[in-house]
């Protein structure tokens, strides 16, 4: 059944030179005398080692491991000992070094114990999910996304079409070719693993029509399956994700949006391989099909490397001439970079290495004024306005060239092939999204500056606030405080004065009763003188005051309400746990001794 496919704007036939690396089979690279292991190898979270130098580890095991969601592990390549961690040059095109670790093969290549799942349709999605993750599987053919992140779309995305990237259209490169021709059966059985966690309507390899060898073997191996196998027109960047899915599909993928978000997923041959082995053999990524080719090479081919192995070991097994050697480039001529140094090891999405000749890939032509030809613009596959992000980039107007959609260039470097005035266009917008990054990174870096300071301004006058409330509470509690004070005060010298009222009369009284026991002993004596001498009528003493005992019970009967009244108050300061209890106990208890003289005088004048 014929099935419709679509084009792509712009893009460009630039030569293919694929014949140099596709004259022989696959062949293994065999064991350096070390292996360097940087420990980011993919987009998101680098791994952290977890072991020490000096173990020894067999092939397979985890040397390094991942904590977050975004990453997946580290395997040993072989089995030998660790030798170092630290930092080594790693294949990045600034040259810059990063953290890995040194293992020296032991030559043995001993497997630690493998676990494959077997009938993988009777297991959880999620424990396939985690298998392939625990295999250190990342994207194959481009920026390296872990696998099993992009194969657990978001849940409200149905996903349509799973295709699988066989175009391989950059120049150079044959690494997804020659695995395609004699491993075809290892991608399709990778393919319906991926297919049963995603349940598609469609499963499609797109291969380029450059490419019959592997057309045929991919054809042959999907007989029986509900795999289509679509030959789609050789142009470039036709390999691109959002370019293949436009051809496969005829759907172009939102600006600021990824393939998901249209219901498909696009995954590359070799992580297909990667996938099948990790499932039916149970072995974790630890080598991949690397292109070898230039002319500076006598051996150009396709080579099985292990992680971590040195480009200066395969361009030697591949038999490197120094003397024509002019340019060393890691990936095709169009993506790729120049090496600074052949020392740097293959990682999990290196594809190809270019040892080139003078000849073959000259030195460009010095930059020249742009004329405004519009060829850039016409060869576009994104259809955006290269001269004038060029212009914007050069003038570091950066907010500008966003505004035109700078970030969904793929810098697949067609613009720059075509220019007449030889402007490495792709530079400069590389130049400009590192800058836009930076700013974008400062600016969350101050907007979060900004809310922690709001954040604790906010904390602050809270505080205050609070502080504030508090001040208040106390200064009114102390003004009850104070008025209750104020008020128990002038009750207890109230209290105080109405004793010492009483204890004046009862000072009265006693004297009253001093004078009259006086007066008594007086009158005894004169008694007796009296019986013994004339009478004589009695003389009244003069200024003596008479006991008034009617007096001196309403005295009485005064105290006693007094202190009544006091213990009442004393009862209730207690009660409120105010300051002036001992005070009032005092009074309480004077006015108690008060009261019993009082009561005795009583007694005594009425005898």
């Amino acid at each position: 059944m014929s099935v419709k496919l679509f084009d792509f704007p712009g893009g460009i036939h630039p030569p293919e030179n694929k014949q140099q690396s596709t004259r022989t089979p696959i062949r293994p690279a065999g064991i350096p005398d070390r292996l360097v292991l940087p420990l980011q190898q993919h987009i998101g979270e680098p791994a952290e080692p977890c072991v020490e130098i000096g173990n020894r580890v067999l092939k397979g095991q985890v040397i390094a491991t991942v904590a977050g969601s975004l990453g997946v592990p580290v395997h040993a390549p072989t089995s030998g000992t660790i030798e170092a961690i630290g930092d080594y040059p790693v294949p990045h095109p600034s040259g810059m070094k990063d953290t890995c670790i040194v293992l020296q093969p032991d030559g043995e290549d001993q497997w630690t114990e493998l676990a494959p799942l077997g009938d993988y349709r009777r297991m959880d999605r999620e424990e396939v999910l985690r298998r392939i993750r625990e295999a250190g599987i990342s994207g194959m053919g481009g920026a390296g996304f872990p696998t099993d992140i992009k194969l657990r779309p978001p849940k409200d995305r149905k996903v349509d079409t799973l295709i699988l990237n066989g175009a391989e259209c950059e120049p150079y490169i044959t690494a997804d070719d020659m695995s395609m021709r004699e491993r075809a059966e290892q991608i399709i059985s990778g393919l319906q693993v991926m297919a049963w966690i995603l349940r598609p309507h469609r499963c499609v390899v797109a291969i380029e029509d450059n490419k019959p060898e592997a057309i045929a073997a991919m054809e042959n191996a999907a007989t029986g399956t509900q795999v289509e196998i679509r030959v789609i027109p050789t142009k470039y960047p036709s390999g691109g994700e959002k370019q293949l899915i436009q051809i496969v599909t005829g759907l172009e993928v939102p600006h600021g949006g990824i393939p998901a978000d249209i219901g498909i997923i696009c995954q590359n041959v070799g992580t297909a391989i990667a996938v099948s082995r990790a499932i039916h053999q149970g072995e974790p990524l630890v080598s991949r099909i690397t292109t070898l080719t230039g002319e500076a090479l006598a051996n150009p081919g396709n080579v099985e490397a292990l992680i971590g192995t040195p480009i200066r070991y395969l361009l030697e097994q591949a038999g490197l001439d120094k003397s024509r050697l002019n340019r060393l480039v890691l990936g095709g001529p169009m993506m790729g970079y120049t090496l600074e140094s052949p020392e740097v090891p293959v990682i999990k999405t290196t594809n190809c290495v270019i040892a080139a000749t003078a000849s073959e890939l000259p030195a460009p032509d010095p930059e020249q004024p742009c004329i405004r030809c519009g060829m850039c613009a016409e060869v576009c596959p994104m259809e955006l306005l290269p001269q004038q992000l060029f212009w914007y980039a050069r003038a570091q107007e950066f907010d500008k060239a966003e505004h035109l959609n700078l970030f969904d260039c793929i810098e697949c470097g067609a613009c720059s092939y075509v220019c007449p005035s030889s402007i490495p266009l792709v530079q400069y917008y590389r130049f400009a999204k590192g800058e836009i990054r930076v700013q974008q990174a400062e600016q969350l870096k101050a907007d979060r500056a900004r809310e922690r300071f709001e954040a604790r301004q906010a904390r602050l006058e809270r505080e205050k606030e609070e502080k504030e409330r508090r001040r208040k509470e106390r200064a009114a509690a102390a003004k009850a405080k104070k008025e209750q004070q104020a008020e128990a005060p002038d009750t207890a010298k109230a209290a105080a004065d109405a004793t010492d009222e009483r204890a004046s009369k009862a000072a009265l009284v006693q004297e009253a009763l001093a004078r009259k026991k006086a007066r008594n002993q007086t009158g005894d004596k004169k008694q007796a003188e009296t019986a013994t001498a004339p009478e004589r009528p009695p003389v009244p003493e003069a200024n003596q005051p008479e006991v008034d005992i009617e007096e001196l019970e309403k005295q009485l009967l005064k105290a006693k309400a007094k202190l009544e009244n006091m213990q009442g108050m004393l009862n209730e300061a207690r009660t409120a746990n105010a300051d002036n209890v001992d005070k009032l106990e005092r009074a309480v208890a004077k006015n108690t001794e008060r009261v019993k003289r009082a009561e005795e005088a009583l007694e005594e004048a009425r005898s």
